[in-house]
């Protein structure tokens, strides 16, 4: 939702205020997403709602240039650039026509996110950044079924088989929604 409101903001009010949040936007890119989740997750005490804030935090960016390039291409529209010949104020054009228009992509890479940030989540539960044990998260399930790997493969398996199917659910969904084709 921030990174979405920010590149929004970005992309309907150029100048000024679409340079600085963008270059905003440049910091957070530069520090890769498992690290800043880690980092945020470690300061913040570890957990299961700490790991996702973290997580979330650091996807700001890439909603933020998404959601910015998307108003950015809606706004030079032919039928937006009629809409304000026609006499529409900024704020009708931007609700009728800018908005719903931009956020269809933004609907379909919320989807495509939510199949990584599970597998970053389960990264810092299996890393040991996440919820401490005894709390079954599927990072955690696999690091400790990790050393029964030889005698009971099972413990690490179907928590990674569960993660992938999670993942591969979620990139379906995406491409449903985008209008990809299968």
């Amino acid at each position: 939702m921030v990174g979405t409101a920010l590149g929004t903001l970005a992309g309907a009010l150029a100048g000024r205020v679409e340079s600085t949040i963008m270059r905003l936007v440049d910091v957070l890119l530069a520090i890769p997403l498992p690290a800043a989740a880690a980092h945020g997750d470690y300061s913040a005490g570890f957990g299961t709602v700490n790991a996702a804030v973290a997580v979330g935090v650091a996807a700001i960016a890439s909603f933020a240039r998404l959601a910015r390039a998307e108003v950015v291409r809606v706004r030079h529209s032919d039928y937006v650039e009629a809409a304000r010949g026609s006499g529409g104020t900024f704020f009708a054009v931007f609700w009728r026509h800018i908005l719903p228009n931009s956020l269809t992509a933004v609907l379909a890479f919320a989807t495509l996110q939510f199949g990584q940030a599970m597998l970053a989540l389960a990264t810092l539960s299996f890393l040991g950044y996440g919820t401490p044990p005894p709390v079954p998260e599927w990072g955690l399930l696999i690091a400790e079924g990790r050393n029964y790997l030889s005698t009971a493969w099972w413990l690490t398996t179907f928590p990674g088989l569960a993660v992938v199917a999670v993942v591969l659910a979620a990139n379906r969904l995406s491409r449903q929604w985008s209008g990809a084709r299968p």
